[in-house]
């Protein structure tokens, strides 16, 4: 076993009431509505009290309508030093919208977390984890260094590869119409931080009533043995890998999955090795060890972005 190097990093989607106007089905339940204002006004101080415990700073990835719902727990965020990022503005699947309103979504996101923080954001996650060609490029236009949508790899930052193309299989045609592989686009100058379905708190842990499959009441020590497991084998079979842990303020908000967090980190603080880190501060770490793909469309510079958009933070 070779010194082991151990980045771990907090990604923290505030997801709250836009959560229930863009994803979840509940833009119509006042009990849902009032979910999401659980999880803006005591699950994000609970989350920055265990945060504060162990000395982690996260990346909150928060929607637009979030940032202007709760703007003073925002600023606590903001004025600890935690790292903020991109989230949609009420959660809307980029896979349901047009260009336009992709771009009118990002646009005034952007702006308000660049004047919320008084510097630009330098990482997204799309709502849903659904991105696309023209979505990616549209983040690198505003100057976004890195996404946390994709899940190519689990514990390995790379450069994000855009355009794959498949064959969908059509019962009415000749099967050899669609026996063929997938072809591989092309990598793009953003760096992908991966996200992982089985290391999120919301699918297993959070009650959707108009999703069958989401009761909610599954035991954290049942989720805390995944994710657990996920770390020791990385452990076991990596020198150097990244952890990170995607959550919500609506699920990790609550006692019974606070504990789980504890647990686990202090489980992790036991190797040697482990440093915890910003999303930002992992892609920088990638960045300074592999250079983009020859020829790849990078992020435009920050100075450019904010010319651009005529944005002044002096």
């Amino acid at each position: 076993m070779g010194k082991k190097r151990v980045l771990c990093c907090y990604g923290v989607d505030i997801d709250a009431v836009s959560g229930w106007l863009g994803s979840y089905g509940g833009a119509d339940s006042v009990n849902d509505i009032s979910r999401g204002l659980f999880a803006g006004h005591v699950g994000v101080p609970r989350m920055l009290k265990m945060f504060d415990k162990y000395q982690i700073k996260a990346t909150w990835f928060v929607p637009g309508h979030s940032l202007e719902t709760f703007p003073e727990e925002c600023a606590v965020i903001r004025d600890k030093g935690h790292e903020f990022g991109l989230h949609g503005y009420s959660h809307e699947n980029p896979a349901d919208m047009t260009l336009e309103q992709q771009r009118d979504v990002l646009d005034k996101t952007f702006r308000l977390i660049t004047e919320f923080c008084g510097k630009p954001p330098k990482g997204s996650v799309a709502p849903w984890w659904e991105t696309s060609v023209e979505g990616t490029e549209m983040l690198l236009s505003y100057g976004i260094e890195y996404d946390h949508s994709m899940s190519h790899h689990d514990c390995k930052a790379y450069w994000l590869r855009t355009g794959d193309s498949w064959k969908k299989i059509d019962y009415s045609k000749r099967a050899k119409e669609w026996m063929e592989p997938l072809i591989r686009g092309k990598e793009i100058g953003l760096v992908e931080i991966p996200g992982n379905w089985y290391i999120d708190d919301l699918p297993p842990m959070m009650f959707i009533k108009n999703n069958p499959d989401s009761y909610g009441w599954a035991n954290p020590r049942d989720i805390e043995d995944i994710w657990r497991d996920h770390f020791d084998y990385f452990y076991r079979e990596y020198d150097e890998f990244i952890f990170p842990i995607t959550c919500h303020p609506d699920v990790s908000g609550r006692p019974h999955v606070l504990l789980m967090h504890e647990r686990l980190i202090e489980h992790i603080n036991k190797h040697e090795g482990v440093e915890w880190v910003t999303m930002g501060e992992l892609s920088d770490d990638f960045k300074k060890k592999n250079p983009p793909p020859p020829g790849a469309l990078m992020p435009t510079s920050t100075e450019e972005v904010l010319k651009r958009l005529n944005i002044n933070l002096s």
